[in-house]
């Protein structure tokens, strides 16, 4: 089943005479992670605003086109919070989506709106809890809390509502490289271990290259390129760097090697090594050499 479809989206801000998006065409796999990326300005934040569907209910403007939840639920026909079991979204910046006086009461007000009973409040806050490892943060306010820290209580108080889509927008944004990478992590686990749908919108691609199922790029509005990482990362670098996307430095090496070795494009910096070492081997050879 197709986790979300989305045919033919513009949208238009009421404040911009510019299309934000232009006639967006696509369609996610349940359980898929799938990373967005391009310049800033091309449009990821809004598309994210359309599939949680604060575009068109929150941002006014002249929408086209539709989202499809699960092939029946058409996001402009219900409001945000009719879609919070259905569709997370997590923000760039975590202070705007935390403003409960403690950790525990920030993630139970989700679970509030959606008119739970106290006992299965109570049951989903200490799971997710334990499933994110911050039980240690419970009773601690957000603001006291390091940038990753609040990230993840972030995500916590989405998942607690068990979404089977989860949405992120610049997640590791404001976060040092050892944050960021922690939280990437907790999204491959939480994706592992509930099977829902990841769409992450980053600019960190050389963490994200090696997890993600697809990437897809953006620019001017309009998706340019959709693939996985080894097929947009061996034919589209130039492209890439061209419309100011930052390619991971092992993908960039590698085309420098590209005339000394027939291998797959590497992802990482272990399968860049084994890339050189291979080529490195091939030049030894031909030079008569036994290595």
């Amino acid at each position: 089943m197709k986790a979300l479809k989305i045919k033919g989206l513009s949208f238009k801000y009421v404040t911009s005479s510019r299309w934000a998006l232009k006639n967006i065409n696509l369609e996610v796999d349940e359980g898929e992670f799938v990373l967005i990326t391009g310049p800033s300005g091309c449009g990821k934040t809004t598309l994210c605003r359309c599939i949680n569907g604060l575009i068109p209910h929150f941002y006014e403007g002249e929408y086209k086109g539709e989202v499809v939840l699960f092939e029946e639920i058409k996001v402009h026909e219900h409001e945000p919070y009719e879609l919070a079991d259905k569709v997370g979204m997590v923000f760039q910046d975590p202070e705007s989506q935390l403003f409960m006086t403690t950790v525990e009461r920030e993630i139970a007000f989700g679970l509030e709106n959606l008119g739970l009973d106290r006992e299965e409040m109570k049951n989903r806050v200490e799971w997710v809890l334990g499933l994110l490892g911050i039980e240690h943060l419970r009773d601690k306010a957000p603001y006291e809390l390091s940038g990753g820290e609040q990230q993840k209580v972030a995500i916590a108080a989405v998942i607690a509502m068990r979404p089977k889509i989860l949405v992120l927008d610049e997640p590791t944004a404001n976060l040092d490289p050892m944050s960021a990478l922690d939280v990437i992590n907790t999204l491959c686990r939480l994706r592992k271990e509930m099977r829902i749908t990841v769409v992450i919108v980053e600019h960190r691609l050389d963490m994200l290259a090696p997890l993600v199922d697809r990437i897809i790029v953006m620019d001017k509005g309009s998706i340019i390129i959709s693939g996985n990482p080894r097929e947009v990362f061996s034919k589209e670098v130039s492209r890439l760097e061209r419309i100011g996307v930052e390619v991971p430095k092992v993908c960039l090496a590698y085309k420098e090697l590209i005339n000394a070795t027939k291998s797959e494009v590497p992802l990482t910096p272990d399968e860049f090594v084994k890339v050189i070492l291979h080529a490195k081997k091939g030049c030894n050879r031909s030079k008569g050499s036994l290595v």
